[in-house]
């Protein structure tokens, strides 16, 4: 069995979630939560720079982060099926996970600013760096939203985790300008029932 460590508000540990769900793969995995800011907390010990996702091979190998672990449940399920082999698919899941990776580090960042630092220290220029990426990003989406595959790849299954984080984290404030991206979240949670069962708390 399996170890995976998390919270259950990181949309990263989302992007495993379902990954797994998609690959019959979550049978084989028992999760175990983990407090990235307590220093006793093994999950530093798993993982040097502290994060989750950890994932626990039965061998007791770690295995981090979520573009990897993905990486490595799909290999393990035969490969090829949520990480596309070779040419142009593969291309494409890889840049739309690192575009809707990208937006899920500024959200992150965004949270923390607020998490970490008093309201008079908040710096309104990183803010609006943080914003900027994040609005760019939908737009280009919004512009060209991608398909859905039969078995979702890992860049729309980051794209699913990154609206979910704006939905949980930012009261859904995306929503409003992007129908086209609404219209595709309500698509992929149709069609992937992982998605609202790994909905954060």
């Amino acid at each position: 069995m399996m170890i995976l460590r998390f919270s259950p508000s990181s949309p990263f540990v989302r992007k495993v979630r379902i990954g797994a769900a998609l690959l019959g793969l979550d049978k084989e995995i028992t999760s175990e939560r983990a407090d990235t800011t307590d220093p006793n907390d093994t999950v530093r010990r798993m993982n040097p720079l502290g994060k989750i996702p950890v994932l626990i091979a039965e061998d007791g190998g770690a295995i981090y982060d979520s573009r990897v672990i993905l990486d490595y449940l799909d290999e393990r399920a035969g490969g090829g099926k949520i990480v596309p082999r070779a040419g142009k698919e593969r291309l494409a899941a890889l840049r739309l996970q690192a575009l809707c990776d990208g937006i899920l580090d500024a959200s992150i960042l965004t949270v923390y600013e607020g998490r970490y630092r008093k309201p008079d220290m908040h710096e309104p220029k990183w803010l609006e760096l943080q914003a900027g990426k994040v609005s760019r990003a939908l737009a280009v989406l919004e512009a060209a939203p991608p398909p859905i595959d039969p078995i979702p790849h890992v860049g729309q299954i980051t794209l699913a985790c990154a609206l979910g984080y704006r939905d949980f984290r930012f009261n859904g404030s995306w929503r409003s300008e992007h129908p086209r991206l609404v219209a595709w979240l309500d698509n992929f949670a149709a069609r992937v029932p992982a998605f609202a069962a790994t909905k954060p708390e």
